[in-house]
């Protein structure tokens, strides 16, 4: 067990009551855990509590104890304070047999040689080949990227990109964009906190947040979240190629599958 296991193992047990589905800790928690377990602090406290929202499992000590049917996540709870929640479960991996729809790859060279890295490019090739747009259906605008803001009763939010859009009936929307590579996992955590923020900041515009996951490196998939995180409500998978890689056959298949779909 590494360290980053040993501290937040420590201090859930420290805080964990038997049938909790919350569990409440602070910052200083894992600050005093290191002298309390005799071992090395970690430097970093904010990339441990990064790690288990976004990439890593938690120990066994800590998911043996959640309740029937739920997961834990790690939420935040106000500045430098977090917990513990079971929650419903909900798988955000893309799936693997969806149709692969080919989208003639608009991104710049030089942005595909520049772009630092997975969650970078990622972001950048949804821009740049309007992914959004053909995804929703809507007319949207990139407003701001890595945006840094705060929400009530949660503290410091980051949203990955903020698109605002515009349907054909003149219905407007927010689209917070959560975006990952590599070995980050999609999370629930980060998309309520992202609707949290929309509701706050956007309260006049509809909320649909949008999960971007890199598949391979010209393979994007986009999931639409329910607003209440409980659900996905839409899923399809990008292949950006050469333009001429979209061939006759490719078109009249999807315009086939257009027609069945109305």
């Amino acid at each position: 067990m590494n360290r980053y296991d040993q501290i937040l193992q420590h201090v859930f047990l420290k805080r964990y009551q038997t049938g909790a589905s919350e569990v409440r800790f602070s910052r200083q928690d894992l600050e005093d855990a290191p002298d309390e377990l005799g071992i090395r602090p970690v430097k970093n406290l904010g990339d441990l509590v990064y790690s288990f929202r976004f990439r890593s499992s938690f120990p066994d000590a800590i998911s043996s104890r959640v309740p029937p049917g739920r997961e834990w996540i790690i939420r935040l709870d106000g500045a430098s304070h977090y917990k513990f929640v079971a929650i419903v479960p909900i798988d955000l991996t893309p799936q693997t047999n969806l149709l692969q729809i080919k989208i003639p790859d608009a991104t710049p060279g030089i942005v595909a040689k520049y772009a630092l890295g997975d969650e970078q490019a990622l972001l950048a090739k949804v821009r740049y080949n309007r992914l959004v747009d053909i995804f929703t259906g809507v007319a949207c605008y990139s407003l701001q990227n890595h945006l840094r803001t705060t929400a009530t009763h949660i503290g410091q939010v980051e949203i990955d990109e903020l698109y605002v859009g515009v349907d054909r009936r003149g219905v407007q929307y927010v689209f917070p964009v959560q975006a990952k590579g590599g070995r980050d996992k999609l999370s629930i955590v980060q998309i309520e906190q992202d609707v949290a923020v929309c509701k706050e900041k956007y309260p006049d515009l509809i909320c649909r947040p949008i999960a971007a996951q890199f598949i391979s490196e010209r393979l994007i998939a986009l999931l639409e979240i329910t607003a209440n995180g409980l659900a996905i409500a839409e899923q399809r998978h990008y292949h950006l190629v050469a333009p001429e890689q979209v061939s006759s056959s490719d078109i009249m298949a999807y315009q086939a599958l257009m027609r069945t779909n109305d």
